[in-house]
């Protein structure tokens, strides 16, 4: 993985279809090989609520370095809600306590994507 777009194109042929949203960690080692995909959490429609120590169990267990948060948009879209921001935030400080690395949280849609770390939502400056 070196950029988001990266991580978009190994996730948006499986996930870009789906009609339920699903969140996915990919796990990621120390020069950022993917260490495996696992699904969190498969919700509605359109929404998606998960714990955020959830996320993370896979990634300590793996061990991983590092995660990169995704999950679909059914409606298409790609532009991050509100609560995929704080999600986002959450995710972050959590890694900081676990010395788990939040690369980004890529929102897939319909053929394309969106990186919260590229928009700057969610992420320290």
């Amino acid at each position: 993985m070196r950029s988001p777009a990266d991580g978009a194109q190994l996730l948006l042929p499986d996930m870009r279809f789906l009609d339920q949203e699903e969140l996915r960690v990919i796990l990621l080692d120390t020069r950022n090989g993917v260490l495996g995909i696992p699904t969190i959490y498969r919700g509605s429609l359109n929404t998606s609520v998960v714990r955020i120590g959830e996320i993370f169990r896979p990634a300590i267990e793996a061990p991983a370095a590092a995660v990169i948060i995704a999950h679909n948009h059914p409606s298409g879209s790609c532009e991050p809600s509100p609560d995929d921001i704080r999600v986002t935030q959450e995710c972050v400080k959590a890694g900081k306590l676990l010395g788990i690395d939040v690369l980004d949280h890529i929102i897939i849609g319909d053929g394309r994507f969106a990186s919260l770390k590229e928009r700057n939502l969610g992420f320290d400056r």
